[in-house]
């Protein structure tokens, strides 16, 4: 067992994904007791870290209450079972968390949530208050509304997703496997644990193979391509057994044989990238000296009192640049307010934007979070 370079136990945000094979007991329908002690683990993981649970389990666990044995795949078909298992899944959730005197949140979402800008930022404050809180939310694809078009196809694609959403430290995906396999366990007693590679290695996608699971959709294929776009927002990734009791409390302490797949990529270069270079300007706003100082100088977000003036039309999530009064680029950073209520609330203080607008969508005009620094102060 290879000691991480990366530690678990010194992340501060982490995504902790249950596959279906972990949920549901041999076809008997959700397994509360291998539920109970992830729930514990994820609790007391919680009092040190943030910490998201990303499940998947309410379309296999409508299949079991409906009685029907074979993932069907009429999406009509899935939806229903996704709306039964829904009810199901959630309950034993609350009822376990609250069990700890831990309160959880459920959130379902659809593809659109996250690639639609206002949207995004919309999911990311309310997973980030929740986080501050203390509040672990559990998130599902919202199968029971979504198409082919929109669906993520399975739910490791969905924890990554939320690993960028948030900027995770870690993406956990606990599956009915170890890891990463030389070749598949299932038919060959040889193949031997990858315990580390590089998430871009290319020679990791020969070992990868599909589920064999005829209730869940995803399989090491999926997994491997999950940590790939995790590691765009620089999360690590890892890989493990998540029927093996005290699998999380083991992963914290380095005691368990599971494959650890490395972003080369650091979360501050990850995401000046993602700001600065993948998505596109439509704005940019002008800001004094004061407000230079305060981002640049201690990383505090950017507040609507420091815009001296606006240049071009955005809505709320729009990437936008910040020039100091002279037009030299700063940063840039996905805005909390358009472009027509920015006029409205520009050079006004916090505490007087719901007396200019009526309402309030954050107290800052970037949070320091959606910021990124590209030029240092005077």
């Amino acid at each position: 067992m290879k000691m991480m370079k990366h530690k678990l136990s010194e992340a501060k945000k982490v995504i902790i994904k249950l596959g279906s094979s972990i949920i549901t007991n041999d076809g008997k329908g959700i397994d509360e007791g291998c539920l109970e002690n992830i729930v514990s683990q994820i609790c007391k993981l919680n009092e040190t870290m943030q910490v998201v649970l990303v499940s998947s389990g309410a379309i296999a666990a409508g299949l079991k209450k409906l009685g029907v044995k074979k993932r069907p795949k009429q999406l009509f078909e899935l939806q229903a079972a996704a709306a039964v298992g829904q009810m199901d899944l959630i309950q034993i959730y609350q009822q376990l968390f609250s069990r700890k005197k831990v309160t959880s949140a459920q959130i379902l979402l659809t593809h659109n949530d996250l690639s639609d800008r206002e949207r995004y930022l919309n999911a990311r404050s309310t997973l980030n208050n929740l986080l501050e809180k203390k509040i672990i939310p559990v998130i599902n694809e919202n199968d029971s509304i979504a198409n082919e078009e929109i669906k993520f196809g399975d739910n490791d694609n969905l924890a990554a997703l939320t690993a960028n959403l948030i900027e995770a430290d870690f993406l956990v995906l606990l599956t009915d496997q170890a890891g990463l396999f030389s070749d598949d366990p299932r038919s060959n007693s040889q193949s031997i644990l990858i315990n580390h590679a590089f998430v871009d290695d290319e020679k990791i996608d020969s070992l990868a193979h599909d589920t064999s699971s005829s209730l869940g959709s995803g399989g090491m294929r999926t997994k491997i391509l999950a940590a790939r776009r995790a590691a765009l927002s620089g999360a690590h990734t890892i890989i493990a057994n998540g029927k093996e009791k005290n699998v999380i409390d083991k992963l914290v302490s380095n005691k368990i044989s599971c494959t650890f797949l490395e972003s080369r990529e650091s979360k501050l270069l990850a995401r000046k990238n993602w700001l600065a270079g993948q998505l596109k300007a439509k704005g940019k706003v002008y800001i004094d000296q004061g407000a230079e100082d305060a981002i640049v100088k201690t990383g505090k977000s950017l507040l609507a009192i420091g815009v001296k003036k606006t240049n071009g039309e955005f809505e709320r999530g729009a990437l936008v640049e910040c020039c100091n009064l002279e037009g030299r680029l700063i940063a840039k950073g996905l805005v909390n307010y358009s472009s027509k209520e920015l006029l409205k609330i520009m050079g006004n203080s916090s505490d007087k934007i719901e007396d200019l607008l009526g309402y309030v969508n954050e107290n800052s005009l970037i949070h320091r979070n959606n910021l990124v620094i590209l030029q240092k102060g005077k």
